[in-house]
Parts: structure tokens; sequence; C-alpha cells
């Protein structure tokens, strides 16, 4: 977590009034969110760069953490036992929908994400939500563990490269927004507490593939 240093950006957080305002502007709804359940959230305040979210309190089914120099080799090692677990795997037995986005935390130990800790999340569908099946591989966990999330969207295929890129560019246009001239209150966030990438389609899923990197705070 020694990355975490505090960068002294000014970030937007909109007062209730102003929420009303915006509310269902900003990125417009991934596709599959039109046929998959997807965690809810609401949108704090819409940049051409960025969005500053508020999700919802939910369960969430999490990975053990995996130490690995690679994301592309941490999630698919993590997410092999998500699919086990909404297969079947699990003490219940039961069998679940695929939901999205599939939620990667990462603590990251340099500026680039090299030897990052990463722990993959399986939103939980609302059938579910208030008794998760157990599993030994897979635990149930109330996400979000910070009260706002800024957004950055992309293309394409994840990968180490790519993400590191995206967090990059997103921590630039926070830099900026501190010479915005905004009637909504503006709060002074100290540090990021934590980085994250989603994902909302299947790796089988060429076209309209949406990512976002995310910056959490308080």
């Amino acid at each position: 977590m020694g990355q975490m240093k505090k960068f002294g950006f000014v970030l937007l957080v909109l007062s209730a009034s102003v929420v009303e305002q915006i509310e269902g502007k900003g990125y417009e709804k991934p596709l599959n969110c039109g046929h998959l359940e997807c965690a809810p959230y609401t949108i704090i305040h819409s940049h051409p760069e960025f969005e500053i979210r508020s999700y919802s309190k939910a369960t969430w089914v999490a990975t053990p953490p995996i130490s690995s120099s690679s994301y592309t080799y941490a999630v698919s090692i993590d997410f092999k036992m998500l699919f086990a677990y909404i297969r079947g795997n699990n003490d219940a037995a039961v069998k679940m929908n695929m939901t999205a986005p599939v939620l990667v935390n990462i603590h990251p130990r340099t500026e680039h994400l090299q030897n990052s800790t990463y722990v993959v999340h399986f939103y939980m569908p609302q059938k579910f939500q208030r008794n998760p099946p157990l599993s030994a591989e897979a635990q149930p966990v109330e996400l979000p563990q910070h009260k706002y999330a800024a957004v950055r969207r992309f293309g394409g295929f994840m990968d180490d490269s790519n993400i590191s890129v995206q967090l990059s560019a997103l921590k630039k246009s926070l830099k900026g927004t501190g010479r915005d001239k905004s009637s909504a209150s503006i709060q002074h966030s100290g540090r990021f507490l934590l980085y994250s990438a989603a994902g909302y389609n299947s790796p089988f899923e060429h076209e309209n593939r949406v990512n976002e990197v995310m910056l959490w705070f308080d």
C-alpha cells in the first residue's frame, strides 16, 4: 500500500440537489446489463473523461488474495474459482446466473502495478443477496469498502499494460478538475484507498467490450 501516497487531487462531490439533476447521465449502461444483473450505483458527477459514483452496499463473493506480477495471470486463476462457484461448487450445490461486472481489487506495491495483490469478486444475484451459498474457495463479502469511486471506461481486452495506462489517465483527469469552475461542493481527498478494474464481458465476446478502472475514496 506504500504507493497509495497523497495525490492532492480535488474531487467533485455534488450536493444532493445537484445529484438529482444529473442522475441517469454519464456513461451509457453496458449492453450486457440488458440481460445480466449488474451492480447498482448512483452517478454523483459526470465528466467527459470520468464519472464519480456511489455504489449501494451489496453482497459479493471474493476469491482469496493472490500475489502476482501479472494482472492477466492472477485474474485467470481466481476467475476459475468463481466460475466453479457459480456453476455449483458451493455448499448448497446451486447454480447461478452470471452477473456483471467482475470486479478485481488491486493492491499494488509499485506505481505500475507490478507485484500486486489481486482479489476477484462476483456480484451475487438478488436471489442470493441475503443468504449466499458458502464455499471453501469463495467467501461472501460486503462491498463497497469506500464511499465513492472515480471511474474511467475503455474498450478492448484488459491486460497489464492498458490497466496501468488507464489508471494514469484517470489520475490525470482528476487532477485537472481542480481548474473546473463548478457550482458543486468540492471535497479534497488526501489519497485514494483502493484501485479496481471491472469487466462486463466474457472472454469470448470480442465486440462492444466495456472495461472500467476505479479509484476509491471516502
